[in-house]
């Protein structure tokens, strides 16, 4: 397997240059072609019943920021391209964020989305649970940059998350690229329990010896949560390593826009400090 289309949500907020340089250091690394997508969501006045007039203003102050965003956005995103050797394309679509690249990640091998950013204005930016909607929703790898940016680094030392779970299993698959060319992985595995419907008689074991015939070389570390979040626990873990990507399978459904997810993903996502991949 190898990453052929990255793509790469657009907005205008504060995070998004460092988003765009790590979708574009990646498509390059990797010989893809970049799609940078961005969203124009449609007008929702907060106020009922309000008046023509005053809705006239309304919808005129929406297009306008509209019309600002995407033009920040494209500018970034020619700047993340420019001098890079790569193919890329723009798209701007209307409708939700989520929602279009829920359906435009499903023609692409790699989706990268930013970290919810709470000091992020209202109006046209993101939805707070964007990266858990796309990862739940795309059937696709999702990797979510944090606010703080992504170091230079990317890639080099990667944690890979077990627990033996089809969500890990499609997690390792779809990291696959990253996890060959790393130059050390490390798979965590938080509590493991030995079992033969799933880590086997030696927990670790099964997963190394797959990832050794893709030509990964790993060190298995086991640990203990005790009382602490086990996502607490990967992230003091990757600190250590200096690990500057965390490979995960993130738990969870949405339903009727109502979201749930395990603790452990919901721990990750509002607590990352380097670049999370996730699928489900």
């Amino acid at each position: 397997m190898s990453y052929k289309t990255i793509l790469v949500h657009c907005d205008a907020g504060r995070a998004a240059p460092a988003r765009l340089g790590l979708a574009a250091a990646l498509a390059e690394r990797h010989q893809a072609h970049l799609v940078g997508l961005h969203a124009r969501p449609p007008f929702e006045p907060v106020i009922a019943d309000s008046g023509p007039f005053a809705l006239d203003l309304l919808f005129k102050d929406h297009e306008e920021a509209l019309a600002e965003s995407e033009s920040a956005s494209a500018k970034s995103f020619a700047a993340a391209v420019k001098g890079r050797a790569l193919t890329s394309e723009w798209r701007s679509s209307n409708g939700h964020a989520d929602a279009l690249l829920i359906v435009h990640a499903r023609y692409a091998d790699l989706t990268v989305v930013g970290q919810h950013d709470p000091e992020a204005s209202s109006g046209v930016a993101p939805p707070p649970d964007l990266p858990e909607n796309v990862a739940l929703g795309t059937g696709r790898a999702v990797v979510v940059v944090p606010v703080v940016g992504a170091p230079a680094s990317f890639g080099r030392k990667v944690m890979l998350c077990w627990n033996a779970s089809r969500e890990a299993a499609r997690a390792a698959a779809d990291a696959m690229p990253l996890l060959k060319a790393a130059e050390a992985v490390t798979v965590l595995l938080v509590d493991p329990k030995t079992s033969g419907a799933g880590h086997g008689g030696e927990p670790g074991a099964d997963v190394a010896t797959w990832l050794g015939r893709h030509g990964v070389a790993v060190t298995v570390q086991r640990d203990a949560a005790a009382d602490a979040d086990a996502g607490d626990v990967i992230l003091s873990r990757a600190m250590d390593h200096g690990c500057d990507l965390i490979v995960m399978g993130i738990y969870g459904h949405s339903r009727l826009r109502e979201l749930v997810l395990g603790g452990v993903s919901r721990t990750m996502l509002a607590s990352m400090t380097v670049p999370i991949l996730m699928a489900h």
